[in-house]
């Protein structure tokens, strides 16, 4: 595994359903329950979505949990780096909440915020830490997994978007090395 290459077990882009930036969270919801009833019936092989510009290049991904964000409008304000500094590790997350007044009223006009919404303003968009090339080892993608708790890492090819290295295709890698081993 040491010299396996992100390249071999990442997942294509095409593989994936897409959608646009400009579709309405309600839009989206039902875009990721038609993906996810397909890939429950093995129509389809992914069931994450990825999100595209007017120019068609992928700028991120969206799950079941950016739909939260997306409802909560304020999320768009926290600056993670920012609070962590700001009020250290231990308090964050109540200081977060209180400070920027998370899910205070997250199902007052749900119907309304669902149609007015777009995706861009909730998407996932990676950062430094959830990018890796299609060329780099292994290692560096275990190291990003557990020190960003990232579902996926996004896989970079020339500068363009090339496909998904999904933590769960990792895990089943090595799990499947840790079985081979023979304890002697």
């Amino acid at each position: 595994m040491e010299k396996m290459k992100v390249r071999e077990l990442m997942v294509s882009a095409d593989k994936f359903p897409k959608i646009s930036d400009k579709t309405s969270l309600f839009d989206a919801l039902s875009a990721l329950e038609k993906a996810q009833e397909e890939f429950l019936a093995k129509k389809a092989e992914q069931r994450s979505l990825l999100v595209e510009d007017e120019k068609k290049q992928i700028i991120g991904k969206i799950s079941p949990i950016d739909l939260f964000k997306g409802l909560e409008k304020n999320y768009n304000k926290v600056d993670l780096e920012k609070t962590l500094d700001k009020f250290g590790f231990k308090y964050m997350w109540e200081t977060m909440r209180k400070d920027y007044n998370l899910w205070e009223s997250p199902f007052k006009d749900l119907c309304r915020r669902a149609g007015d919404v777009q995706v861009k303003d909730f998407v996932n968009i990676p950062g430094e830490g959830q990018i890796v090339d299609v060329e780099d080892t292994l290692a560096k993608c275990f190291h990003l997994f557990v020190v960003n708790r990232h579902d996926a890492l996004f896989v970079m090819e020339k500068k363009q978007f090339a496909g998904l290295l999904r933590f769960t295709d990792l895990y089943r890698q090595v799990s499947q090395a840790m079985k081979e081993c023979t304890f002697e």
